[in-house]
C-alpha cells in the first residue's frame, strides 16, 4: 500500500499522540474519513426561490423566455 505524504504525516502524528499501532491508527483515520464522506452525501439540498412577480405557464418554453426577457 502506498500512502500520500499528507496521509502518512497524519498517520505518524496520530500514532505519536495516542500511542496507537500502525493498523489501529490507519483504521481510525479511515473511519473518520468514511464518517465525513457519509455526512457530506446526506446533506439536505434546499432549492432557493424568488418571486418574479409574474405567473407563468411553463408548458410553452418560448413564451416563458419572452416573459422573462420583458420582466423588470
Amino acid at each position: 500500500m502506498n500512502l500520500d505524504d499528507d496521509v502518512a504525516t497524519e498517520l505518524d502524528r496520530l500514532r505519536r499522540e495516542t500511542g496507537m499501532g500502525l493498523s489501529e491508527a490507519l483504521n481510525e483515520l479511515a473511519r473518520v474519513g468514511v464518517g465525513a464522506r457519509r455526512r457530506s452525501h446526506h446533506s439536505t439540498y434546499r432549492q432557493q426561490t424568488a418571486s418574479l412577480g409574474i405567473r407563468v405557464d411553463v408548458s410553452n418554453v418560448g413564451e416563458v423566455l419572452d416573459l422573462l426577457d420583458d420582466a423588470p
